[in-house]
């Protein structure tokens, strides 16, 4: 296994140094398979979804404190309060409603959201429905939600697809990121495709002649903007989030989606200051950008092109019901109405309380870089958390 020392990263556990030299002679193989190279985005796959291996299919901890990043809903249960109120609003104009949570992480979010509902009065007619590739986080889920929300819990019900026939809300919050993207790099008379070789036992970088399918992606991306990316440019495009925005709207028959995930537009993606993309690696609350190190025991994440998931959106009949970063959609959620008493709280409470708010909201941590994308189809009213600082135009 390649040793993180170089970059300041802690030394795995021999359990989990074992099991990354597992992940990586798997994904050898695969390279072998293929004819000595695999694409960027199967190499991640593979260290992200191999089964019974890779990163969200094997048994270690991801989220929090004792995990390798901390999400939104594990930061406070204010983001699922707030956004459970704007659930009911899109619930409330639905016949038989219910809500589809898509990567549920470590249960969390499902526990607060079911308990800001509960509160509200405003459970779903039909349950509280969770679609999750990983065995191994949809036991942590029903593990955790035995514990915190047992009175709910049979409200609950894991699916292994999604429905062809859906009402209501779906929440997806940090899995587009997690898709699987394409690294490319323009040169004067083409697009290449970097590709991952083995060198050893470790793992190396190549540019091959891009296929079709990448380099039709990138000339819409370049289309788009207007002109072409210059000589050396190098990034990321994630052929299979259109693809993914398809299938939710295809399923969604009447309702509305919450897309949260760390993304901007994408003229802003494909800036030219930008070029070197938006790939980074975590592992035990360190970032950094070596994704071929610490196979299958780090999490490879790409920075999601929102441009993108709205126009797969609007090309299959929805509409776009609001973009706004995370500390608007917490403001326009009614974030001040949870903060009345404040005065009142003891002190301890007072400073948990406003250290959880500043890291949800402060630009400098998630407030600024975390989107929520809001797409509906029907005739709804946009939730209200949309009002506030509404970025759509930003998109186009």
């Amino acid at each position: 296994m390649q040793h993180p020392q170089t970059l300041s990263l802690p030394e795995p556990d021999a359990e989990s140094a074992m099991h990354s030299d597992c992940v990586a002679e798997f994904i050898r193989d695969r390279i072998r398979d293929a004819g000595g190279q695999i694409s960027f985005a199967e190499y991640m796959h593979h260290c992200l979804y191999a089964p019974g291996l890779g990163y969200y299919s094997a048994g270690s901890a991801k989220f929090g404190a004792a995990g390798d990043f901390v999400t939104a809903p594990e930061v406070s249960s204010l983001f699922g309060i707030i956004l459970s109120r704007q659930c009911a609003e899109i619930l409330a104009q639905i016949d038989s409603p219910a809500i589809l949570e898509i990567g549920a992480g470590s249960g969390k979010l499902a526990a607060d959201l079911l308990k800001g509902l509960a509160d509200c009065g405003a459970l779903p007619e039909q349950g509280y429905k969770i679609l999750d590739v990983s065995a191994d986080l949809r036991e942590r889920q029903a593990s955790f939600l035995r514990r915190h929300v047992p009175e709910l819990l049979n409200r609950v019900e894991w699916l292994n697809a999604l429905p062809e026939d859906f009402s209501g809300v779906v929440i997806a919050n940090e899995v587009l990121d997690a898709l699987p993207v394409e690294r490319f790099v323009r040169r004067e008379q083409c697009i290449a495709q970097v590709c991952v070789v083995t060198d050893g036992d470790e793992f190396s970088l190549v540019e091959t002649e891009a296929p079709a399918m990448l380099i039709e992606a990138v000339e819409k991306i370049e289309a788009f903007l207007g002109q072409s990316l210059p000589s050396g440019y190098a990034s990321e495009v994630c052929v299979a989030a259109p693809r993914w925005a398809a299938d939710i709207c295809g399923s969604l028959r009447d309702g509305a989606a919450f897309l949260f995930d760390y993304g901007t537009s994408r003229r802003e993606y494909y800036a030219a200051q930008r070029s070197g993309g938006w790939l980074r690696c975590h592992y035990r609350h360190h970032a950094h950008d070596n994704p071929l190190i610490l196979q299958g025991i780090q999490d490879l994440t790409s920075w999601v092109d929102f441009t993108a998931v709205a126009e797969a959106a609007v090309d299959n009949g929805l509409d776009i019901a609001g973009f706004v970063t995370q500390a608007q959609f917490l403001i326009g959620g009614g974030l001040d109405n949870y903060l009345a008493d404040f005065a009142e709280l003891p002190t301890d409470a007072q400073l948990k309380l406003s250290a959880e708010i500043k890291l949800l909201t402060l630009p400098a941590e998630m407030g600024e870089n975390f989107k929520c994308l809001g797409i509906s189809r029907g005739n709804l009213q946009p939730p209200t958390a949309f009002e506030f600082g509404d970025r759509t135009t930003s998109l186009g």
